[in-house]
């Protein structure tokens, strides 16, 4: 199998080389594959991510964002917190798919060197060059049925929060604020940390 390729502008973006921003961009590519779309030039694409806080899953996420343009910025990509390395794509008229990343592909990884430096406290752009290399080859390499468990969701519904320009100025620090964020206290409009919710 020839070697999935990733542009070298997503490295740039996540700001180091790692295993997980890779495996991000591929689950998002794949989604997109199975959907039959492209990229969310605009905000058709919406993304749950099942992932938390913390290494590995946010370099995962920015790999999401990197194929698939369905960025934090257009509000496309949402957190659910579970913990879990799959992400729900869900695209207008097409229905969804939730992509896993394999457990056994997962347990593959686990022994590499990159992990027992990581697992030290070193972070990512401290590692070997050929170190992170050959993790991300290990990725790379792999097939799209090694890495990923597919599920189709055809009847998946999601209804997009609608754009919205109108603001008014909260009524006590006076600083603009999108009027669905807007809060009313003693008979006042106000913007949520003024109205101490």
């Amino acid at each position: 199998m020839e070697k999935f390729k990733i542009p070298e502008w997503a490295f740039e973006f996540h700001g180091h080389k790692c295993p997980f921003m890779p495996i991000g961009y591929r689950m998002g590519t794949l989604a997109m594959k199975k959907l039959g779309v492209s990229k969310s030039l605009n905000h058709e694409m919406h993304v749950f991510s099942e992932m938390g806080i913390g290494h590995p899953q946010g370099c995962m996420q920015d790999g999401i964002m990197a194929a698939t343009a369905a960025t934090f910025g257009k509000g496309l990509i949402e957190k659910l917190y579970y913990g879990k390395v799959a992400a729900i794509f869900w695209y207008p008229e097409k229905g969804g798919v939730r992509i896993f990343l394999k457990n056994e592909f997962a347990d593959s990884l686990a022994p590499h060197e990159f992990f027992k430096l990581r697992k030290k406290g070193i972070d990512p752009s401290d590692i070997p060059d050929d170190v992170r290399q050959d993790i991300i080859d290990m990725v790379l390499s792999a097939s799209d049925e090694d890495l990923f468990e597919v599920t189709p969701l055809p009847d998946f519904q999601y209804t997009p929060v609608k754009g919205a320009f109108n603001k008014a100025k909260c009524e006590v620090c006076g600083e603009y604020v999108f009027e669905r964020y807007l809060r009313v206290k003693d008979g006042k409009k106000i913007c949520i940390p003024c109205s101490e919710y």
